[in-house]
């Protein structure tokens, strides 16, 4: 399943306060956020009734949790939440019981798990960097049979 390509501009103040008054949260929340931070939804694509959500920030405390930003547009205005939720604990053993994969996305989220989503960006970004790097080897190829 396509990852959603839905984005938003965090709502920056209320993110400093979510990160502030969270457990476990950055020592300096000011500077977790980078200046005009936009996060994708990261969230496979799902319908206008699902609620769009990216990561925020990890706790690192003993029992993880997570601060995610959720948002919704309603015709044109765009409404934000934020919740600190455990991550979900869904694993991934498709390629075998050693080397499993645990789903990145929040406990009880909907639709797929995040090892079926894919990113068309990276995907595309990654097939960019190929051919340009068989652009230099071909041309490496080149100079040095003349």
């Amino acid at each position: 399943m396509l990852q959603c390509t839905a984005y938003t501009e965090v709502p920056e103040i209320d993110a400093i306060v979510a990160l502030t008054t969270m457990q476990g949260g950055p020592d300096n929340p000011p500077d977790a956020l980078a200046v005009d931070d936009f996060l994708l939804c990261e969230l496979g694509e799902h319908g206008e009734h699902t609620e769009h959500a990216a990561q925020l920030w990890t706790a690192e405390i003993p029992a993880v949790r997570d601060l995610w930003l959720f948002w919704r547009d309603t015709g044109t205005h765009r409404t934000y939440r934020f919740a600190e939720l455990p991550p979900c604990l869904a694993m991934n053993h498709r390629l075998s019981v050693a080397n499993r994969q645990g789903c990145i996305f929040f406990d009880r989220h909907p639709a797929v798990h995040s090892w079926d989503v894919t990113d068309p960006l990276v995907d595309l970004l990654t097939e960019r960097a190929r051919q340009e790097l068989q652009h230099y080897r071909d041309a490496d190829d080149q100079g040095s049979a003349d």
